[in-house]
């Protein structure tokens, strides 16, 4: 495209086939003129550091500096390079000329610029070729000699150089920019510590060790920053058979450290008071890459490993040896995130990973009515969108100084199991230099979006405003942060594998056939920490404050709200049953005479003909089903519900509480304690009584259409039962039943049913809590 002079000519349209690609079809389409800078030649011999400014209307943007005559040689100059591409917006642009200068860094003097017309851009539609650059000779300025490398094309988000280009409304630097992060593999490492042999004992046969009955020895194991230990033991048998399990990430750059301590026991009284102390005998540092990578149940082979020496005493002396078993269990999901918002639940191995049934499309529109977040230096809210969901994380690019951000990027993912949620949050950055205090290091979270994919239907677009919100803790009340513009489509490649799902297993059968012993809760911490350590390695690191609020860090926490919330919740199940006493109480004191009769009718004819009992039941479940059909969700219930939460009644008190950090830093060294001790119990029973509800919750919702394929499924199951149950002799039924519940321990099987795996698969309305 050759430079021209400045025309009045509005930007091209991209019409027939310049258009959006279909996997772009979900956001509004944008059009951006590109600018790609590639590298200047034959520049005047006075040049120095020079850079090359794009100008287009009122906005610009510049290249970093280079050298010129940086290296010398013989027959030729340097060539200072840049590769860098500017993207400016076509709605806030007027202006139809786009100029490029070439300028040096001392005083910003020209060395020489070029004028494009923007109507004569050539349009660009992947999956289209890249534009190739091509040389322009710069015109005026100083010198007036020199080429630069250029392409000027004009395309949409749907283009390649659309992630890394530098955008006039969003910041300028890399590392606000859109990117795409993948969470590193989790593996569950299971060690087994056996027994120890010639480890030297230090002080087992003296006279206080006879007393005392000697000293015990303990083994600990260290992997990352979790550290578990075996029992004690005693020196004559030095066997423990103890099993750990711990959770690493590929690549495994961290070893396991065995740690075998001798612990003396305290001395009786009389004797000077005091305790036990722990002293370190010999130590082994075992690679990962050594263990066994397994997929099935077969123990692996025990290892023997030396023991180095630890101390002065011991330096030339021989420690013996540690026998264990190890290996890298990839049969199982290694889970990161809560269980009721889990976006993944395939194992770690990929060779036993089923085929996607699906594809999830999630548009990020914009966003509306976002408060100014910073009011220190200056009041304004730069917003960017971290989505996630499975091993993939995305987040938008950052647009400055705006509260009401486009954005307009959309994402894939492949879904393995509908019955998963998708999770988007909007945060503010805090790494522009708008603010150089501490408190501005971490950036502002604004508000988080839950979606159920089970509650989606199969190719549909779902384009609505979700709300945002979070718990202030200045404040101590409910913040509205505006809303958030999100368009889905979750298209079904089979839909009778989907069906099929609904009686599969939620996690792989390893968690089935031989569970875990370790505590869930511990194992989840570690992997959320290596996650969020991993992910804040990146280039742009996604900080540590956006992964734990995605993966919901503080969850199993004590939180009066929480407690309350799912107090309320059971409340409300216990409410149905108290109005069919009510109802049945009423029937019979006769407040209505035609449904008393109705039921007296009912009752002659069940007692006469009992084998209408239980088709009746089936089909009066399925006429509900069809006929709550035309009141079914329009909308999956994905926001977040303040009075179900008890938000909105949160007072500062409790919000300080539920926000402190663990362990407590309100009060002295008895009340921390005690008060720890409070919020671990008190969690645990928070989340009991929030698994009761979700059970009710999930039998309400079999009827309910929030998942339309479940609903769909059961109604037509309870038709077919009705039918067979009516054909069938009710005593047959009742035999059979019977016998089923009462068979043999043999004739069971360890996995779950597919009336239970179905079960657990329905939503419930905890997807709506904050």
């Amino acid at each position: 495209m050759a430079p021209r002079q400045h025309v009045n000519e509005p930007w091209p349209a991209s019409g027939g086939g310049e258009r959006l690609a279909s996997a772009y079809d979900l956001v509004e389409q944008m059009h951006y003129l590109y600018v790609r800078v590639v590298r200047a030649r034959g520049l005047p011999a006075t040049a120095s550091n020079v850079y090359v400014e794009a100008r287009l209307g009122n906005y610009r943007g510049a290249t970093p500096a280079r050298h010129y005559h940086e290296r010398k040689a013989a027959t030729a100059t340097t060539t200072p390079e840049w590769n860098q591409v500017f993207a400016f917006s076509r709605e806030p642009v007027q202006a139809t000329a786009l100029e490029v200068f070439v300028r040096e860094e001392k005083g910003d003097a020209a060395v020489g610029k070029i004028a494009f017309d923007v109507a004569e851009a050539p349009v660009r539609v992947p999956p289209d070729s890249p534009l190739a650059p091509q040389w322009y000779r710069l015109d005026g300025g100083r010198g007036g000699s020199g080429e630069v490398m250029l392409a000027v094309w004009v395309g949409t988000q749907a283009d390649e150089a659309f992630a890394d280009a530098w955008h006039a409304d969003a910041a300028s630097t890399q590392s606000t920019r859109s990117k795409v992060y993948v969470t590193p593999k989790l593996w569950y490492l299971r060690i087994t510590v056996l027994e120890a042999q010639d480890v030297a004992v230090a002080g087992a046969g003296d006279k206080a060790g006879r007393h005392n009955g000697g000293e015990a020895f303990v083994v600990k194991v260290q992997v990352g920053g979790m550290m578990l230990r075996t029992k004690p033991c005693s020196p004559t048998t030095m066997a423990w058979n103890e099993e750990m399990v711990f959770v690493v990430a590929e690549p495994f750059d961290e070893p396991a450290v065995l740690v075998i301590e001798s612990r003396s026991p305290p001395p009786p009284p009389p004797r000077l008071p005091g305790n036990g102390k722990d002293k370190i005998v010999a130590r082994a540092v075992v690679p990962l890459t050594l263990f066994e990578k397994r997929l099935d149940r077969r123990p692996p082979p025990s290892q023997w490993f030396s023991l180095e020496p630890f101390g002065h005493r011991l330096a030339t002396a021989a420690t013996g040896r540690v026998h264990i078993r190890a290996c890298l269990d990839g049969a199982y999901h290694v889970m990161d995130e809560p269980a009721m918002y889990a976006s993944d639940t395939r194992p770690t191995a990929r060779q036993l990973w089923r085929p996607p049934i699906g594809v999830l499309e999630v548009g990020v529109l914009g966003a509306q009515g976002l408060p100014p977040m910073k009011t220190a230096d200056v009041t304004t809210t730069d917003a960017y969108c971290v989505a996630k969901y499975g091993h993939k994380w995305v987040r938008t690019r950052t647009v400055v100084d705006s509260c009401s951000p486009r954005w307009n990027e959309q994402y894939t993912w492949e879904v393995y199991d509908p019955c998963t949620v998708l999770t988007l949050a909007v945060f503010d950055n805090r790494h522009l230099g708008h603010s150089t205090t501490a408190a501005a290091a971490k950036d502002e979270r604004i508000g988080k979006v839950r979606i159920r994919l089970s509650t989606l239907e199969m190719d549909r677009v779902y384009t609505n405003w979700h709300s945002l919100a979070v718990l202030h803790p200045s404040t101590g009340t409910l913040r509205r942060n505006g809303e958030i513009r999100l368009a889905v489509r979750l298209t079904c490649l089979s839909l009778a594998s989907v069906v099929r799902l609904y009686a599969e297993p939620i996690l792989p059968r390893a968690h089935y056939a031989q569970p875990i012993a370790a505590a869930a809760d511990a194992l989840r911490r570690q992997a959320m920490s290596i996650v969020a350590s991993r992910l804040g390695r990146a280039e742009p690191p996604l900080r540590r404050e956006v992964v734990e609020y995605m993966l919901d860090a503080g969850s199993h926490l004590w939180s009066i709200r929480k407690s309350k919330a799912n107090f309320f919740r059971v409340t409300a199940l216990l409410a149905g049953g108290a109005g069919a006493a009510r109802w049945l109480a009423g029937v019979c004191n006769w407040r209505s005479p035609a449904t008393t009769i109705l039921v007296h009718v009912l009752l002659v004819t069940f007692v006469c003909f009992p084998e209408l009992i239980l088709p009746t039941a089936f089909l009066y479940v399925s006429a509900i089903g069809v006929w709550n059909y035309r009141r079914r969700p329009r909308r999956p219930a994905q926001q977040a519900d303040a009075r179900l939460s008890c938000a909105e009644a949160t007072g500062a008190d409790e919000l300080d509480e539920e926000l402190d950090t663990f362990p407590t830093s309100r009060g002295n060294g008895v009340v921390r304690v005690r008060y720890d001790r409070l919020r671990t119990v008190a969690g645990r029973i928070q989340t009991v009584v929030g698994d009761v509800a979700t059970q009710g919750e999930r039998v309400r919702s079999l009827l309910a259409w929030r998942d339309p394929r479940a609903t769909a499924v059961f109604t037509a199951l309870c038709l077919v039962a009705a039918v067979v149950v009516y054909v069938t002799p009710f005593r047959v039924v009742a035999l059979v039943a019977g016998l089923y519940l009462l068979r043999h321990p043999r004739f069971r099987s360890r996995m779950p049913s597919a009336a239970g795996n179905f079960f657990k698969r329905l939503p419930s309305r905890a997807d709506t809590m904050l």
